[in-house]
């Protein structure tokens, strides 16, 4: 493994201050779910300077972020990066139940709660998928080689693609064309609940 150098300092990209790494080094800590004492443990940094940087009123050598970054499991290009603090911690974005799009059968039996994002319809939709006893979700042919994946949640449907037929239970998955006209259908008693995920062609 490389030697980290011994003295030299961090140039000051400011003129009055010291460099702002400290928002990058709070954020990969954060990230990565380090305390400052786990982190000092790790580095050979004590907590006291940690502190120090990341409150941006300490001026780090090159050494010090060099056995941060390692640390960290960064390199110290990425970790001086405009871009490392927003890299490292991602957010979290919930939707809420009442925001899903539902599309529903004309019969009202069929239910689609669209789960994926807009933005990836192109290459691949999800849906979570429940059909009333009597119920039937057919479906035109999509484009060629698009491919469905079906795993089934709870109850028994039927899947038909093309003259195959296949009965799916509840823990089972199927898989099969979705270039050519196939239906789900329950022939049940009970509601059948399934997440159904649509593959376009690459």
């Amino acid at each position: 493994m490389a030697q980290a150098p011994a003295t030299a300092t961090l140039t000051n990209p400011l003129a009055d201050g010291p460099p702002a790494v400290g928002a990058k080094l709070q954020a990969l800590r954060q990230a990565r779910k380090l305390s400052l004492d786990e982190l000092s443990r790790r580095a050979g940094v004590s907590k006291s300077m940690l502190s120090q940087v990341e409150r941006n009123l300490a001026n780090p050598t090159v050494a010090v972020l060099w056995r941060l970054a390692t640390a960290l499991g960064v390199g110290l290009a990425d970790f001086l990066s405009p871009e490392a603090a927003a890299d490292a911690a991602p957010t979290v974005t919930v939707i809420p139940a009442h925001s899903i799009p539902v599309i529903k059968s004309p019969d009202g039996k069929c239910e689609l709660k669209i789960l994926g994002p807009v933005e990836l319809a192109a290459r691949f939709e999800w849906y979570e998928l429940a059909i009333q006893p009597g119920g039937v979700l057919a479906s035109e042919p999509h484009e060629a080689g698009t491919k469905e994946h079906l795993s089934v949640l709870s109850g028994t449907v039927t899947v038909q693609s093309g003259p195959s037929e296949k009965k799916v239970r509840h823990g089972e998955s199927a898989r099969y064309p979705g270039d050519v006209q196939h239906a789900i259908s329950n022939a049940g008693k009970t509601v059948a609940t399934a997440l159904l995920v649509v593959e376009s062609a690459q």
